[in-house]
């Protein structure tokens, strides 16, 4: 990954998944604490497929994206802040879609449409007011907000309540956010939409330095989580599932749906290019990946894993890179900006 491909204006990697034909986001922020949800739309449905690789995931409708299963296609991808209760949010995604006329038809009888909406959520009940989570209401708003414009990043959506570097406690821990990013070779486009809220740090994989991740004691400097593992430093407990990372990945490639699985399990690869550790027992780590066929030729499924690594790796930088600091009374979440300007003051 060249350090030349991050644009020097925004110091993010370039591109959005809404680069990929067929594909919308819109995400939907509280106002009284940092949560919300982020929803990814293809109105003309997708192949869709999944991998949950962290042991402490929060699902729904995960089961009918095996390639055995029946249904193989999907209308939206819901990715939601407030834990277990923020899958109540694909109802709104539901809804918002059955008022759109989207969705799988078994009858011809009124309401017997039935969209599909798949969805992971992530921890972030530590941070503010736990009694605000997304529901329902939630998803409906993001489906409102749903564009093909390039898609917002940082802290806002499943991203607003996200924070990395947490194997020391969250005295120690930064600001994360959601981030997005993509790649087109030869006319098709691999884009990915990725909420980091892992266990641990946040590398760039271009030279290997940590961005975001956990601090030193004085909250000064990062410490580095593999390194001051291996040194014998301790970590504190650590309630399973109170981190994951979750994310879309979509290409404008016809896929099958054995191949949108499969894409889904090469894109985990990118997250261990950028996070350290990754798919721990307290990481409930899920990507989804979805195909709308719209480019109408692939470069090759090979090429497709490549750029799907490679738009993981970049979101999970952006979401870093792009997320503001966070001060409430329980404690001071730097962002990456917000460090790397103390460290130059």
């Amino acid at each position: 990954m060249p350090k030349s491909a991050i644009d020097p204006t925004t110091g993010l990697y370039p591109g959005t998944l809404t680069d990929v034909r067929g594909i919308e986001v819109g995400h939907h922020t509280f106002t009284g604490r940092p949560t919300g949800c982020s929803v990814v739309v293809a109105r003309g449905s997708a192949v869709g497929g999944v991998d949950v690789r962290g042991a402490a995931p929060g699902t729904r409708e995960t089961d009918l994206l095996a390639p055995a299963n029946l249904v193989e296609r999907v209308h939206a991808v819901l990715l939601s802040g407030g834990s277990a209760w923020g899958l109540d949010a694909a109802s709104g995604v539901m809804r918002w879609l059955e008022e759109q006329g989207i969705g799988l038809l078994v009858g011809d009888a009124p309401g017997q449409l039935v969209p599909l909406v798949p969805a992971a959520v992530l921890f972030d009940l530590h941070v503010g007011d736990a009694r605000l989570r997304p529901g329902a209401e939630a998803g409906h708003a993001a489906c409102v907000a749903a564009s093909g414009q390039p898609v917002p990043q940082g802290c806002v959506g499943a991203g607003a309540g996200a924070t990395v570097g947490k194997m020391f406690g969250m005295g120690c821990a930064m600001k994360s956010g959601i981030g997005s990013a993509s790649v087109t070779v030869d006319g098709v486009t691999v884009g990915a939409l990725i909420a980091v809220n892992a266990l641990g740090d946040v590398i760039d994989p271009a030279n290997g330095a940590t961005l975001a991740g956990a601090r030193t004691a004085d909250g000064a400097a990062l410490r580095g989580t593999n390194r001051a593992l291996l040194a014998g430093e301790p970590s504190l407990a650590i309630l399973a599932g109170s981190n994951t990372t979750i994310g879309v990945i979509a290409t404008d490639a016809p896929l099958t749906k054995a191949q949108a699985q499969r894409l889904a399990t090469v894109g985990h690869d990118g997250l261990a290019r950028a996070i350290a550790p990754v798919h721990t027992m307290s990481d409930g780590d899920t990507l989804f990946a979805l195909g709308t066929g719209l480019a109408g030729h692939s470069p090759g499924f090979n090429v497709l894993a490549v750029m799907a690594t490679e738009a993981v790796a970049r979101a999970c930088v952006n979401a870093v890179c792009a997320a503001q600091g966070l001060r409430l009374a329980a404690g001071w979440w730097p962002g990456s900006r917000d460090l790397q300007t103390a460290r130059h003051q």
